[in-house]
């Protein structure tokens, strides 16, 4: 189909959607440009290839930023006329004076986009979301063996506790990631986490309050970089608490006789009555898709958003993969951007991926700190702008190293420091084991560089 033909097919969606024009250049219910139609450059009295004023619009340039943001107008192309190279979409984007309030891209964090909430990370007066860490690992560095799968009612507290504290997204894991720990089976790794997914599924209604408000809904992400793990737990439905209906969960199991010992809290969760949403919001995969070949066709499959992590090799190796002679920034996002072109190979929506950065992962103390103090810079790396980012400082040895505190779950005063700097350098979510105490930092921290109105509420 030629350049005009297509003009055609665009005129007629136009007129079948009921385009009126009723003031030339102003506004209408429907309008539908060719900006760009490969590499070429065409003029007719019809159409013009590129786009004539595409370059003088920010709704136009930034979606193409997040799309194709090293590309550019054809070098024959009018507005590259005189030009010794033509520049660049972000370029041209960097040129135009930002519009107040500011545009910015979207991230679902559910599958339905109008089930939950969405990162807004070019939003200065965004809110930074709490991500709670639920460990089903007995090996974990800081709180392994903690969250026995098998305990109901301790995982069904732990769950209400992160809630009420300001979790707005619970991480669940099966496998530990720290430095040189073992790999277990995807089969054991399941079967950490088929007890727990039951208990979530039978007691949905708590975490899936009838309150429509976006703010009510909390999200539950999946950490592991297995395929067939992300299979399995996509297997369990919200709608079948059990697989025999005259079977009844045991009292333990069941969040309202939690929350009769635990004083009645359940109130902090609310109820629920409406469709209820799939169990798995997220898969938060550590490896990027470097560690199962499947797993980000496996996303694109499923819908799901996802976070996609920098590290090189495997727990057990990527101590030995701390060196950046290029430089850490420009080799984090070099890797990243290449981690991002191989999931929206496999189909993966640019706008379902978020990024982190690994504090941790491949990289040493030094580097830890380096990436904390120059964050900013990162997230403001050509290609990598506009997208939303997760930042996991908590408890971690960089933190020991400074303080001094050798236990791990003692050092929430450090972590506190670490979260603030995250929260400074433009974190979209901070994962965290101490939830109650980080919201009230992250509050805080909200409140001086995003604005009063996002922080914490008037107190008098």
């Amino acid at each position: 189909m030629g350049p005009l033909q297509l003009l055609d097919k665009v005129k007629a969606i136009e007129n079948k959607m009921g385009r009126e024009k009723l003031i030339d250049k102003g506004p209408r219910n429907i309008d539908l440009d060719i900006l760009l139609y490969g590499d070429m450059a065409f003029e007719h009295e019809q159409l013009s290839i590129p786009h004539r004023s595409m370059l003088e619009r920010e709704f136009v340039l930034r979606p193409l930023c997040d799309l194709i943001p090293q590309h550019h107008c054809p070098p024959e192309a009018p507005m590259n006329k005189g030009a010794r190279e033509p520049k660049t979409f972000t370029r041209h984007l960097s040129y135009l004076q930002p519009s107040n309030p500011p545009m910015t891209s979207i991230t679902p964090l559910t599958k339905d986009v109008n089930d939950g909430p969405c990162l807004r990370p070019l939003d200065p007066a965004r809110r930074t979301m709490i991500m709670s860490i639920l460990n089903l690992t007995p090996d974990s560095f800081s709180d392994g063996g903690i969250h026995n799968a098998d305990n109901s009612f301790s995982l069904l507290r732990t769950l209400n506790q992160h809630v009420k504290s300001g979790a707005s997204i619970v991480d669940i894991g099966a496998q530990s990631t720290r430095p040189h720990a073992p790999q277990i089976s995807a089969e054991e790794e399941i079967s950490r986490l088929k007890h727990t997914l039951d208990i979530l599924s039978r007691n949905s209604s708590c975490f899936f309050p009838d309150d429509p408000s976006t703010e009510a809904r909390t999200i539950t992400s999946l950490d592991t970089y297995r395929s067939s793990v992300f299979t399995a737990a996509l297997s369990h439905s919200t709608d079948t608490p059990n697989s025999d209906p005259s079977k009844k969960p045991s009292p333990i199991d069941t969040i309202h006789d939690v929350a009769a010992a635990l004083s009645h809290s359940t109130h902090a969760l609310g109820s629920n009555s409406r469709r209820k949403p799939p169990l798995i919001d997220i898969i938060n995969d550590i490896s990027a898709g470097t560690l199962d070949p499947l797993i980000l066709p496996t996303i694109a499959k499923s819908g799901h958003t996802c976070i996609l992590m920098h590290t090189r090799g495997t727990p057990s190796t990527m101590n030995k993969l701390a060196s950046y002679p290029s430089g850490l920034i420009p080799t984090l996002a070099s890797e990243l951007l290449s981690r991002i072109a191989a999931a929206e190979s496999a189909g993966i929506r640019r706008w379902r991926i978020i990024l982190d950065p690994g504090i941790g992962f491949a990289k040493n103390h030094d580097q830890n700190l380096e990436l904390l103090r120059r964050f900013p810079e990162l997230r403001q790396w050509e290609g990598l702008r506009g997208m939303p980012w997760l930042v996991g400082v908590s408890r971690k040895g960089f933190i020991g190293r400074l303080t001094g505190v050798k236990e791990a779950g003692e050092r929430k005063f450090g972590t506190a420091g670490a979260v603030s700097a995250a929260v400074w350098g433009g974190a979209d979510i901070v994962r965290v084991h101490d939830v109650g105490e980080m919201s009230e930092v992250v509050k805080v921290a909200d409140g001086i560089w995003r604005g009063p109105e996002v922080g914490g509420g008037n107190m008098y």
